[in-house]
């Protein structure tokens, strides 16, 4: 699925694809079930590189990478690298996420900040907080999909979907194509975005 719509979004010309990939709540998952997911992930991304690099994909992880194990962030860098000069479609994988510990992780942070006297506490605003999330680098989501059949945001962009279009399908993920994908943004273009404000 994500080699699939990581083309067709290449193909559409979309700038950004993220895909939320282990949160960290999976992390109180048994511990053979998450060894078995680690090393998944990492043969996945190992074979995955040279098609990446194929369709001009750059490819980028965010998430809390010291909850990982160091083979699998060894393996995340090597395709970091391999793909930093493509120019194409940019796939973000949330690995070790959690939006709300991102939230208070910035809130430290920022405190932090404060009390070293980098920042005054006038010099707080949205665009701020912003930059000390992890998606600092990248746009807020136009369009999140939600696979699954599943109504909820399952702590994932919590800040960042502020505005965002919310697409909500039945399909599971395993299962989503590209047909599903077309039903997505057919269903996006459609739609009246004010961000809060009243249109004439």
């Amino acid at each position: 699925s994500v080699r699939l719509i990581s083309k067709a979004c290449s193909k559409l010309n979309i700038q950004h694809l993220t895909l939320y990939t282990l949160s960290l709540e999976n992390f109180n998952r048994p511990k053979l079930e998450l060894n078995n997911l680690m090393s998944l992930l990492s043969s996945s991304i190992k074979s995955e590189i040279n098609d990446m690099k194929d369709n001009n994909i750059k490819f980028n992880i965010f998430g809390f990478r010291n909850k990982l194990p160091k083979n699998v962030n060894k393996q995340l860098d090597f395709a970091i690298s391999e793909t930093k000069n493509n120019t194409g479609l940019k796939l973000n994988l949330a690995l070790a996420y959690s939006s709300r510990y991102e939230l208070t992780n910035a809130v430290k942070n920022i405190s932090q900040d404060i009390l070293d006297k980098k920042i005054s506490i006038e010099s707080i605003d949205e665009k701020k907080v912003s930059q000390y999330l992890l998606t600092k680098d990248t746009p807020d989501p136009d369009l999140l999909i939600r696979t699954g059949g599943a109504d909820r945001l399952s702590n994932f962009l919590l800040w960042q979907s502020a505005y965002t279009e919310i697409h909500f399908t039945n399909q599971y993920w395993p299962d989503f194509n590209e047909e599903d994908l077309t039903k997505a943004l057919i269903d996006y273009q459609g739609r009246d975005r004010k961000f809060g404000r009243i249109k004439n």
